[in-house]
């Protein structure tokens, strides 16, 4: 499992780990199998999709008993070893770890999330993002929104831009320094139409997603953050347990008891959108068979009405 480091990698990893993390582990824990000597484009883009399909973005650890961390090691041992998902500070932090161990010029920035019920951007800063330089160019990478609003490919940092992905069309917009991030989504078929209503239901053609500077971040700078999500009564993530992995064409979520599978552009410019709900003792076996996840405490789910949309 070693892997021969330069000396800016040994000292990058002594500074924020405690060495008994490895690269090949976490890349076996993806399943990448390709090269990764070249700090290009065409290799990050290949171990970041390999991430998004290896590990889902979940809150799982709230609805069970669990503490939601931000030390680093134990982001790694329950990613790598444990075979979890986590949220955006785990799943972005760990890629940090990863980019910055490989070679790539990697900054730590951070994000207001916009409020679909409020129809403004927050006031906290509590989403964690990354971007990568390469070769004169800058790179959004993401591993930590889910549902239909994760993208597939790095981005390139550009203001007014259309950037078409599998999952949909994103854009950046900058102005006086604030970038704001946006995806516009393709039509949705539901074939279980008791569903056509559903509060998960995106209704708009085009979503705000989050704001962000170009200011560089530190880990220590989410964990107020990190704790209110997880504790607040007032926190998204306390009133709704989720789990949601990409496919090779489009994504699945267990949300409460609901189980959703999409498939992105299956015909005519639509998404194919399945719900089906599950019975509690459904619950913890789906975990394990459409994700993956195998919990070591007991799971209550969680799902109460609005807040939250695929």
């Amino acid at each position: 499992m070693d892997l021969i480091l330069t000396g800016h990698q040994e000292k990058f990893i002594g500074l924020i780990g405690s060495g008994n993390m490895y690269i090949e582990e976490y890349l076996a824990r993806i399943g990448y199998k390709g090269a990764h000597e070249k700090y290009d484009l065409e290799t990050l883009t290949a171990i970041f999709q390999h991430h998004i399909r290896a590990v889902p973005f979940e809150n799982l650890s709230i609805h069970c008993g669990e503490t939601i961390t931000l030390d680093l090691d134990q982001v790694y041992n329950k990613i790598v070893r444990k075979k979890r998902g986590g949220w955006c500070m785990e799943h972005n932090q760990l890629l940090y770890w990863v980019l910055k161990t490989l070679g790539y010029d990697t900054t730590l920035l951070g994000a207001y999330i916009y409020n679909l019920h409020q129809n403004t951007y927050a006031s906290h800063m509590t989403h964690l993002l990354l971007k990568v330089d390469i070769d004169d160019r800058a790179y959004i990478l993401d591993g930590g929104f889910g549902v239909s609003y994760q993208m597939w490919q790095p981005m390139e940092l550009i203001s007014g831009k259309d950037q078409p992905q599998t999952p949909g069309i994103f854009r950046f917009t900058e102005n006086n320094g604030t970038w704001y991030f946006e995806k516009r989504r393709r039509k949705q078929y539901v074939p279980n139409q008791s569903f056509s209503n559903s509060d998960l239901l995106e209704r708009s053609e085009c979503r705000k997603m989050y704001l962000f500077s170009l200011e560089p971040q530190t880990i220590e700078d989410f964990q107020f953050q990190c704790t209110y999500l997880q504790t607040s009564p007032d926190s998204l993530f306390t009133k709704k347990s989720i789990c949601s992995l990409q496919t090779t064409d489009g994504f699945r979520a267990l949300i409460g008891w609901t189980l959703i599978e999409t498939t992105y552009n299956y015909k005519d410019n639509t998404d194919l959108v399945e719900f089906t709900t599950l019975k509690d003792e459904e619950v913890e076996e789906t975990l394990k068979d459409k994700f993956s996840v195998k919990l070591e405490r007991k799971f209550v789910p969680i799902n109460l009405k609005g807040l939250y949309v695929i």
